[in-house]
Parts: C-alpha cells; structure tokens; sequence
C-alpha cells in the first residue's frame, strides 16, 4: 500500500491500522489510548496541524470519526538519538541494488530508538534515493555487508533469492577459547570440525532471546569451519543454511562457544548502554548469488575484520 507521504529525511511515513468499529468515538480518541505512553495532548495538536493524513493524503481532524478511515499515516517524531559514531561504507552501487558495509551498533532500519542512525536512513540520505529498501537484515550487533534495493521494478527479484535461500552467504565469528579445547583435535562439545548444526529455532513475542525447542524437528541449519585459535580466542567461519533469527549466535552458545561480546547468549545480561570498544564479534563477510535481472554472478566481500580475531587469520 503505498504511503500518501513522501520519504522525508531519509525517512518514511508510518502507517497505522485503526479499528473500524470500537468503543472510541474518534480516530485521535483510539490513537491517543494506542499510544498511552504519549502525552495526548501533544498527540491531538499533531491532528490541529494535519499531520496525521488518511490514505487520499487529506488531513484527520481530532473530530475524525472512528470508521471513517482504516489505515492512517504520520510521521514518526524523532527521538533523541545516541549518534552511533560509526560510518556506513557503499561497497557497490548500479542501477537496481546498493551494497554496504554496515558497522557494529547500526541497526538496519528504524524502531524504537534509532532513526537518523540506522543504516536505511543514513543511506538514503548519503545517496538521495528516497526508495531505497533493505533486501535482507543484518542485527543492530552485527556487522558487514548489507543489500539494499533502489527500484520497486526489480525489488521482488531480489527479495526471492533470500526466500528461496539462493545467497550464499559467508559469516565469521570469534568466540572465547573453550575450556576443554584440545589444538591437536579441534571441536567444539565432541564434534570435529567442520561441524553441520542444526536446531528448532523459535521467535517469542515481547522476548528479545529466541527459544531453542529440543523436542521439534530442526528449522535452522549451519555449517560451522575452523578459521583459526590461539591461547584467548577461537576464530570460525559460519554458513547459514537457513535464515533464523539469532540463528548463529544460539548455534555457537549451544556449542560452548558463544560469541565474543554477545549479551544475549548463552546468557542474557542486564540492559546497558552501548559499549562501543566491545563490538559483538560476528560479521557479515561474502554474498554471492546469480543475479536475477542479469543472470550474471555476484560476489561482495567486508572490509570489515573482527578485532578480536587471532593474528594473522
């Protein structure tokens, strides 16, 4: 459904479903419950000043009934940001697709937060495409590559080979060294290397952690290569199968080789502030797919490396 707002400041219109029936005699009465961390009266002056628009682009008024409109559309109010003081890199740039390398920290797109500092808005930004939409997505933890659209014309192309799992695509990760790791016979809980995980992967709602359910048949599939280790750290090189969420950060904790600087897993830790010199250790490393428009093949590699990596891997 196309927004009756266009992009601004790098950023889109959000877009509300409002009830067509309900106990609330006006849209601005429903919205002002919906949003009851909000001051209403700050809310209902954004009507005063037509800022909350229907789907033909005409102004809601605070007297707008409940019925009159399902969907709505606004701009969100920026909040005030922490600046991530990390700088997002286009690696490529043609006429259908944009990649990136994103920094550790960045989210992909904007929520809660993060606005101006996500890598969409930055880009759009940078680059002045207002269409420009993330193909896939990287966690706000994680870093490197990133693909992007820049036309509505060959987005659902791209958009597929991720649905049907035609990227390959390349991770590496640097985990504390485990206290049973023996260097003559490199594995990780029994398992030589290179090891095929798999596990049932589940998303909660209004839980930040996925649940692993052992008694389901596995959705999530990695294959996990010895990179390299020295007498701190374990180097690895990971190639997700499937596309869970976490997926290769509850892999490894499952192994005992949780991430560097990971404070979901194995264990989750008490909220913090961000901790900039402590990066996650997981990046984003090779894409490499047949392209779907020109069926040529495509190949991207980070620049980024892992801090923490051993020396010389």
């Amino acid at each position: 459904m196309a927004s009756p707002l266009p992009v601004r400041d790098g950023v889109g219109a959000t877009r509300l479903h409002v009830p067509l029936t309900g106990e609330w005699p006006t849209i601005s009465a429903y919205m002002a419950e919906r949003f009851f961390h909000l001051d209403p009266e700050r809310l209902l002056v954004r009507f005063d000043r037509g800022e909350i628009v229907a789907r033909d682009g005409s102004s809601l008024t605070r007297e707008t009934p409940l019925g009159a409109h399902e969907f709505v559309w606004y701009y969100r109010e920026p909040p005030v940001e922490t600046h991530i003081p990390f700088e997002i890199e286009v690696l490529h740039r043609d006429r259908d697709l944009v990649v990136a390398d994103k920094p550790h920290f960045l989210p992909t797109t904007p929520g809660g937060k993060y606005l101006q500092n996500s890598a969409l808005v930055r880009l759009r930004n940078l680059l002045g495409i207002p269409e420009l939409t993330p193909i896939h997505r990287l966690d706000r933890a994680t870093a490197g590559l990133l693909m992007f659209s820049v036309r509505p014309a060959t987005r659902g192309a791209y958009q597929l080979l991720f649905e049907q799992r035609r990227v390959e695509k390349v991770y590496e990760a640097v985990s504390p060294l485990p206290a049973d790791w023996d260097a003559a016979s490199p594995a990780l809980a029994g398992r030589p290397f290179p090891i095929v995980f798999r596990n049932h992967i589940e998303k909660l709602r209004a839980h930040v952690c996925v649940r692993v359910d052992a008694e389901r048949a596995p959705n999530s599939e990695t294959l996990i290569e010895l990179v390299a280790a020295d007498e701190r750290v374990l180097h690895t090189r990971l190639r997700p199968h499937s596309g869970r969420m976490h997926q290769l950060r509850v892999h490894l904790a499952a192994l005992g080789a949780g991430i560097l600087n990971d404070g979901f897993y194995p264990d989750l830790l008490p909220e913090a502030p961000d901790d900039f010199a402590r990066p996650l250790q997981l990046l984003a490393r090779e894409l490499r797919f047949l392209d779907p428009v020109t069926g040529a093949p495509r190949e991207f590699v980070t620049r980024r490396v892992l801090q923490e990596a051993p020396t010389g891997a």
